[in-house]
């Protein structure tokens, strides 16, 4: 099982973004293809769609869109032009209210969707509802690559589980990825004692890993800060891991913006990829 089919949506016109650099650095060593949506945004007020609304505006509006795909394509076309990997550049125009299902019509059809980090300086609402397009109407597995990143190490890999669907959808959607690593460390944050795994936390999955050829070892932590994404982290930089693989969003996506959650926390706060998937 591998990556055949590589997805990155650019919702900007920055060529060098690191979302693009690591779609192009996969595709090549999946020897896949990389699909590039390059994607202008149409803004206008939904108060300005009703009949009868000034059509100079929507024309306008429209139009700003259209030059703005265009100009991402273009930048988009110009990187890529120098990489020795198999592309396609589309230009997409959408009214911010349909984004979700204008990208996830064309993200399900991909393996894998690489976006950069959703929250930061320059983001605006737009890169969120594209990462959760992918994941909640795609069902496709999601690589974000933090704002401050060069390339992907992945020969230390930390696997967050907590024994759930979503975790281990992840897991097997970086299969590839991880058979590839040097090392796998499934970390298990204060495994909760009625767990049928209680007394091998963590054990069916590193069977599961093992019978795929991938070295994997149990981390058992101690939730010794404040939020499980920190704890993760830290984690990571102890073992010097590149990659984070675990599940997004175990309670629903209201409820994880009100509260808060780890897939939020990590989000936000990444250092190095997340794979998530739900």
């Amino acid at each position: 099982m591998g990556y055949n089919s590589v997805l990155s949506v650019l919702p900007d016109t920055d060529p060098g973004q690191s979302a693009l650099s690591a779609a192009i650095e996969i595709t090549r060593q999946a020897d896949a293809h990389l699909d590039v949506l390059a994607l202008g945004i149409d803004r206008t007020p939904t108060a300005h769609l009703y009949a009868g609304a000034n059509a100079l505006i929507q024309q306008d509006a429209r139009n700003d869109a259209v030059q703005k795909a265009a100009d991402i394509s273009d930048a988009a076309k110009a990187r890529l032009q120098a990489e020795d990997i198999r592309w396609a550049v589309d230009d997409g125009v959408v009214h911010l209210p349909l984004l979700n299902r204008f990208v996830a019509s064309r993200a399900r059809f991909a393996d894998l969707v690489i976006m950069p980090q959703p929250y930061g300086e320059g983001k605006g609402a737009e890169h969120e509802a594209i990462c959760e397009s992918a994941l909640f109407d795609a069902r496709v597995p999601l690589l974000v690559c933090p704002q401050e990143f060069e390339k992907i190490d992945a020969r230390r890999i930390v696997i967050g589980w907590n024994e759930s669907p979503e975790a281990l959808a992840a897991i097997r959607a970086a299969l590839p990825v991880m058979q590839a690593a040097d090392l796998v460390s499934i970390a298990v944050i204060d495994p909760p004692a009625h767990s049928p795994d209680r007394s091998d936390p963590g054990g069916p999955l590193s069977k599961m890993l093992a019978r795929h050829g991938i070295n994997a070892e149990i981390s058992v932590l101690s939730k010794s800060m404040p939020r499980v994404s920190d704890v993760l982290m830290r984690h990571m930089s102890d073992i010097d891991a590149g990659l984070m693989v675990m599940g997004a969003y175990g309670h629903s996506r209201f409820r994880e913006a009100i509260l808060g959650g780890a897939t939020r926390d990590m989000l936000q706060n990444i250092k190095q990829p997340v794979l998530f998937a739900h």
